[in-house]
């Protein structure tokens, strides 16, 4: 289990030394600490990014500590760094410089390897949404599912149902975008209108859309047989 310590923004001071405010803190006991009371002030800060550092960095330090900082929009602690011994740190950079270039190639086999997936995910989506909407126009159906698939985005088609093509996670696609560009959902927001009210008002005019898709369009008509009388 590693150690935590939390970066603040308040004008917080150690309640053994005062010395403050604290970018980072430890809590014992319910109150705060500094690094140095706690017999981390040799440590160095490490941001969050390079995997590969952060990686070596960890694994070389005999003593490390997760930096933390609260997030008041999503409610949750993100990580932001680590804390580790400076020694440890100039072990994995060194590391990390010796062998850059095969992780960069590897990088690159990787980002080719991702774009192959998502061409092929976005291609499966989109025929999954003219397969259950027969009448929604192929553009649309690859504009939506392009949309949807983004790596990422936290959309409906990166959900793990969304993933397996379930049928109500690809209609759950497809409703978003018809209410966000075949009505003025967004203008309704946008005027304060709830989201909620928002949806209900817009409602039956996207359902009578979704059900307009749900039908084949007519083929071609058939040529007349010549054998048969006019």
């Amino acid at each position: 289990m590693s150690l935590v310590v939390f970066e603040s923004l308040k004008q917080i001071h150690c309640a053994d030394c005062r010395q403050g405010p604290l970018r980072h803190l430890v809590r014992e006991s319910g109150v705060p600490r500094c690094l140095d009371c706690t017999d981390l002030g040799h440590l160095v800060y490490l941001p969050r990014g390079d995997t590969a550092l952060t990686r070596r960095s960890r694994e070389a330090s005999s003593l490390c500590a997760v930096v933390v900082r609260f997030n008041k929009r999503r409610h949750r602690y993100e990580r932001l760094g680590l804390l580790v011994e400076e020694a440890a740190l100039a072990r994995a950079e060194r590391a990390c410089l010796a062998d850059s270039e095969a992780r960069a190639r590897r990088r690159e086999r990787d980002r080719r390897r991702r774009s192959a997936e998502d061409i092929r995910f976005t291609a499966a989506f989109a025929a999954e949404i003219v397969r259950l909407f027969p009448g929604c126009p192929a553009d649309r159906a690859v504009a939506i599912a392009t949309h949807a698939s983004v790596r990422g985005s936290g959309r409906v088609g990166r959900t793990a149902a969304g993933r397996a093509l379930d049928g109500l996670a690809v209609s759950v696609a497809v409703r978003a975008a018809v209410r966000h560009t075949d009505t003025e959902y967004d203008a309704l927001l946008m005027a304060g209108v709830p989201r909620f009210a928002a949806r209900a008002r817009l409602a039956a005019r996207i359902d009578a859309i979704l059900d307009g898709w749900r039908t084949p369009p007519p083929g071609p008509a058939s040529p007349p047989d010549p054998d048969l009388p006019a």
